[in-house]
């Protein structure tokens, strides 16, 4: 399992970060990737769109990918305004996530 820990706040500027960890997991070619989203408080559309392009490249390639929470409001607001919620599969706390990755 890879997990990529995400913290602070993600824009454009900071997007490549997570671009960068998407190719990293798609190199181990593991079974699961859990985003740790825990102390991630804020993301605009380009995280967004970074974390649908890990989607697709996990789903693609029959990985899973899995959000950690608790997610903080802003990262709630971004994906139930985006209607992207359902897109992902998240969980409440890290451990749950690292569980469901292995399953």
């Amino acid at each position: 399992m890879f997990v990529v820990q995400a913290c602070g706040e993600f824009d454009a500027d900071e997007v490549d970060l997570l671009l960068a960890a998407w190719e990293e997991a798609d190199e181990l070619a593991l079974p699961a990737t859990v985003v740790d989203l825990t102390g991630c408080s804020f993301g605009d559309s380009s995280f967004l769109g970074a974390l649908l392009v890990a989607r697709s490249r996990h789903l693609g390639s029959g990985r899973r990918l899995v959000l950690a929470g608790p997610l903080q409001p802003k990262i709630l607001l971004l994906l139930a305004v985006s209607g992207t919620m359902e897109a992902f599969d998240v969980t409440e706390n890290l451990a749950e996530a690292v569980i469901r990755g292995t399953a």
